[in-house]
């Protein structure tokens, strides 16, 4: 009998390639006749462009173009791209806004000599005033990033947006639940603390890559390293004003992703200069280049938080400046929909949000693994520590006395259903033996533990289409336009149509997403992929299932409703059984034909009122992340180091429970960078830590001795009943505990608080010094 494939911990389906070389990476792609393309780069953080002269660019061997704005205006309908606001131009006219910003590209047959013509392009410019901080870009008197803003369409849930103009605030997000101020000014305690934390980059192992080629009757193809080809298609449709079936956008696997390749990126640019030249473009960043492309928020949260004289909490007032650099892409978003996250996994009755994506001359900031919930968990997570030793409360027993749990409201007005807050920090309880001593270490290294909880909601509204197709002898294929950039989608995905038609996951397969072929999605992006595609492709494969059924039985000759799926097969109650490809051969009198199913899903979604905030049903699902950590802290350098990392986590179900541990592993792994070195600095607008020489990410040496990860599979009817095999993502959950839970106990073992990221070991030191000088404790 076949074995259930949802909960098997099947090796990766692409397991193979990857190891032997032959996995398709659109990196590794070569198109006949293809021109390399190397962009020349802004490096004035604020300037007015005066004039690009390319004359000795074009002199050198082997250059046969150098595109500018003014070129590319002459083939496109409008000037800009973006997902929430239409303000970034393909190549900068005017202005360039941020030091790395494209103001030309070099086209060449070979990219050394692309290389050597962009450094030969002069441009003059004329300094403006820039903005580098978030809070200071605020000043109703900073300079400004952009004199007008032009609203996109692109989202459902962003098209309150308006048109802006004389201010570097692109979204205001307010959330008003109770009165957060009377109930402060009648608490018993209040405390108040201010938490940053810095830019910083996904720094994927395949840089941003794209090609771009005119077809037959005028169809430009993009091949691309892109999250959400869907999306792709349809903006490079608005940007030529062509319909969609004129622009094709396909993917590979991807050499990681995290945020950064969503969203026009290479794709405008490779897909204007093959409408210039005629020929296929092929552009490719450096790892250096990455730095000034995309990169994660920074921001600036203020908590101010009343606690009753038993330790619960009653208000909070949450204040967030969402740093998003030059060009807004998805930051709108981030700030609304983590923004309305920022008071925490708890059951709080007075709670106030504002929450602000603001312009400043960096470079754009977007979507990154966590979605603003790691810097978000980062204020409130630390501020709880804070509460509860300032208290005298255990800061595990401080949580659970004040953890959101299921049928209780939201801050948003949603009731909590199937998300498992309790059960996490039960698990992380157990897990880190938190009611035994912790063993001290000797002189001059102290020893702590700190644990940590955060809760996300899955982006919503957002649709997925997938079809599932049974060919003539018997076989499954599944298209769908998810990326499977490392997360082991594709897997996931046999797994689920496996298990609905009653065959091994081994037998299907899921075809790489190609605009010309696969069905739309919204994206892979904020864990929603599994549930949303997953419900996507059981509705598809249950419609493959009934047609199976229908067919199998007339070939019995009994009814369909004395007929089942067993084995691959459709089986009478006699125990007559015709395999998959016989049904096929009855149905089509040859080995010949299709069974296709299709599944869309949309999740039920209300938007929620303006100026409060509230909604009814703000979100499909929760995801809930904990971490628990140990440290040792020398208290000579302030070096710390983190020994034991525990990540816990409630998945829904397990589809693949190995691909989820170490989906959890990886995502701990990479905060734990963002925790402990990962930091872009900035000196007047100019990087000065640019590329992985001077950006310390985690390699082998730093991952913790002891690293571990435990999931919850709670089930929940009304949630199961919602979800595919009640399976949630898990993409990102393991990033939400992470930064506070190590800080956490690096007051533990040496008891200073430490409220900026990272934890550098002289920001540690520092630290120390000025608590022996009487500093603050908390």
């Amino acid at each position: 009998m076949t074995r259930h494939q949802v909960g098997r911990s099947l090796p990766r389906l692409e397991g193979e390639a990857k190891v032997t070389g032959t996995a398709e990476y659109i990196h590794n792609l070569d198109v006949p006749g293809q021109l390399h393309g190397v962009i020349v780069r802004s490096v004035e953080p604020h300037a007015r462009l005066v004039e690009i002269d390319t004359t000795a660019a074009l002199a050198v061997d082997g250059v046969r173009y150098v595109i500018t704005s003014h070129e590319v205006r002459a083939v496109t309908a409008v000037d800009h791209v973006g997902p929430a606001f239409a303000d970034q131009p393909v190549l900068a006219f005017d202005e360039v806004r941020f030091v790395g910003e494209p103001v030309a590209c070099v086209l060449a047959d070979d990219p050394r000599a692309a290389a050597r013509g962009a450094e030969l392009v002069e441009v003059t410019t004329e300094p403006l005033e820039a903005v580098y901080d978030e809070v200071a870009a605020c000043a109703e008197d900073a300079p400004l990033v952009h004199e007008h803003l032009d609203a996109s369409a692109m989202f459902a849930d962003l098209k309150g947006l308006d048109d802006r103009e004389g201010t570097n605030v692109a979204l205001d997000y307010t959330l008003r639940h109770g009165d957060a101020e009377a109930a402060l000014a009648e608490a018993d305690h209040v405390f108040e603390d201010t938490f940053r934390t810095p830019a910083s980059v996904h720094a994927a192992m395949e840089p941003f890559v794209a090609i771009g080629e005119v077809g037959d009757r005028g169809v430009i193809t993009v091949h691309s390293a892109t999250q959400n080809p869907s999306m792709i298609q349809v903006e490079l449709a608005r940007l030529f004003d062509v319909p969609e079936n004129r622009i094709r956008v396909r993917t590979a696997w991807l050499g990681g992703g995290f945020g950064a390749k969503l969203y026009p990126k290479l794709e405008p640019l490779v897909a204007a200069c093959a409408v210039i030249t005629r020929r296929p473009v092929r552009i490719a960043v450096t790892m250096d280049e990455q730095f000034v492309t995309l990169t994660r928020h920074a921001t600036t949260t203020t908590l101010r938080t009343g606690v009753s004289a038993d330790g619960r909490i009653t208000a909070r007032v949450c204040d967030v400046t969402w740093n998003t650099g030059a060009y807004a892409d998805i930051g709108p978003r981030v700030a609304q929909k983590t923004g309305f996250t920022a008071a925490g996994p708890y059951d709080i009755e007075h709670v106030s949000i504002d929450s602000r994506c603001v312009y400043t001359n960096t470079p754009p900031a977007g979507a990154m693994r966590g979605f603003g919930v790691p810097q978000v968990s980062w204020a409130y997570e630390s501020q709880t520590d804070i509460i509860a030793r300032s208290l005298g409360i255990d800061p595990l027993e401080f949580r659970d006395r004040n953890l959101l749990r299921n049928g209780r409201p939201h801050a948003t007005g949603t009731a909590m259903h199937g998300t498992a807050t309790a059960e996490v920090l039960a698990e992380l309880r157990r897990a880190m033996a938190w009611d035994e001593p912790l063993t001290q270490a000797a002189a001059p290294l102290r020893r702590g533990r700190g644990v940590a909880v955060g809760l996300k909601a899955v982006i919503t509204p957002s649709t997925s289409v997938a079809l599932v197709d049974l060919s003539g002898d018997g076989s499954v294929t599944v298209s769908c336009s998810t990326t499977d950039m490392g997360q082991a989608s594709a897997t996931a995905y046999a797994q689920i149509v496996a298990e609905v038609l009653t065959i091994e996951a081994e037998d299907v397969t899921v075809l790489h997403p190609d605009t010309r072929s696969t069905p739309y999605d919204m994206g892979t992006l904020g864990s929603r992929s599994l549930y949303h595609m997953g419900n996507a492709l059981t509705e598809a494969a249950r419609e493959v299932r009934g047609q199976l059924l229908a067919a199998g039985a007339e070939a019995l000759g009994v009814r369909a409703d004395t007929v089942t799926l067993t084995d691959g097969a459709v089986s009478a109650a006699d125990g007559r059984r015709l395999p998959f490809a016989e049904v096929m051969l009855a149905r089509f009198g040859m080995q010949a034909g299709n069974l296709i199913g299709r599944g869309v899903f949309t999740p039920p979604y209300a938007k929620p009122e303006p100026g409060t905030g509230q909604s009814p049903q703000i979100a499909a699902f929760w995801m809930v992340g904990g971490a628990g950590a140990e440290v040792v802290v020398d208290t000579d350098t302030g070096e710390v180091t983190v020994e034991r990392l525990l990540i816990a986590a409630d998945v829904g179900t397990a589809v693949n429970p190995k691909v989820v541990t170490t989906q959890l592993k990886g995502a701990a792994t990479m905060q734990l960078g963002m925790t402990r070195s990962e930091e872009l600095i900035f000196a007047d607008g100019q990087l000065t830590n640019m590329g992985l020489g001077a950006y310390k990410i985690p390699g082998f040496l730093d991952v913790p001795g002891q690293l571990a990860a435990v999931f919850v599979e709670d089930h929940d009817p009304e949630r199961d009943e919602s979800a595919p095999f009640g399976a949630k993502g898990v993409g990102e959950s393991g990033t939400f505990g992470v930064s506070p839970a190590v800080a956490n106990a690096v007051h533990d073992a040496v008891g200073v608080r430490i409220r900026e990221l990272p934890l550098t070991p002289e920001r540690v030191w520092r630290a120390m010094r000025a608590a022996d000088d009487g500093g603050d404790r908390r």
